[in-house]
């Protein structure tokens, strides 16, 4: 092992971050199922940034202030008071483009904010649709590695599991990892691989279960395409852009 590879580490649920040293690393905020991929999906069909926030009440007094589509959920459900879902097909292109969309989410906001709070200077966000991207983005910078799973409410869940052990299987070679969460990440992700889908719903994921009962089977399929939406979204300024 080269000691002078960069290192990487997976933190299964925003509970475990503070175990962590971030202030130096590139942390990378996973919400497959949905967040993140509705956020690369706005950035890729044309959405001038995004503006993450972590409560209801300021997702509407940004919206205001900015003009911007105000969009939201708790629980998988669409928050009454805002005008839009989490969901990546809400955000075509013929409706995103040139706007401001101010998002609010269960777990993947709230880590986001987390992570700033604890110190971090690097933030991008990550799910299937924008893999490459990201893979893409960690070896060119050499730099410490934080992959930040959201989960559910604390509690650790399969699909963002999943996604950190498929960026591990791409740049395992780059980066120094004696992580066991990174390790069982990628396990997962080698027993998944043929098909992610089919995989979730065998393991009765609770995600899976939860916005399957909301009818929203097509969005599970759709986040676990990849490179749907392969761009890079950048947190600067509280705003992500295309890095």
């Amino acid at each position: 092992m080269n000691a002078n590879k960069p290192t990487l580490h997976t933190v299964l649920s925003p509970a475990l971050l503070h175990l962590y040293d971030i202030d130096d690393a590139i942390v990378v905020i996973i919400d497959v199922l949905r967040a993140t991929s509705t956020i690369a999906t706005a950035l890729y069909n044309g959405a001038s940034c995004i503006m993450p926030v972590d409560s209801v009440e300021k997702c509407i007094a940004v919206g205001r202030s900015v003009n911007g589509i105000t969009a939201g959920e708790r629980d998988g459900k669409v928050i009454e008071g805002l005008q839009h879902g989490n969901s990546p097909f809400e955000y075509g292109r013929d409706f995103i483009e040139h706007k401001t969309l101010v998002l609010t989410t269960t777990n993947g906001t709230r880590l986001l904010y987390m992570a700033l709070e604890k110190g971090a200077k690097t933030i991008i966000t990550g799910a299937f649709a924008n893999i490459s991207s990201v893979v893409d983005y960690l070896t060119s910078r050499q730099q410490n590695v934080i992959l930040a799973c959201a989960a559910w409410k604390n509690r650790v869940n399969i699909e963002d599991t999943l996604f950190a052990g498929a960026v591990i299987d791409k740049v395992k070679d780059h980066f120094q990892i004696h992580c066991d969460s990174s390790g069982m990440a990628h396990s997962l992700y080698k027993d998944g691989a043929q098909d992610l889908y089919a995989f979730i719903k065998s393991k009765n994921a609770s995600h899976y279960m939860r916005l399957s009962a909301y009818g929203l089977e097509k969005d599970i399929q759709h986040c676990l395409i990849p490179d749907t939406a392969n761009v890079l979204p950048l947190y600067k300024d509280g705003k992500l852009c295309i890095g």
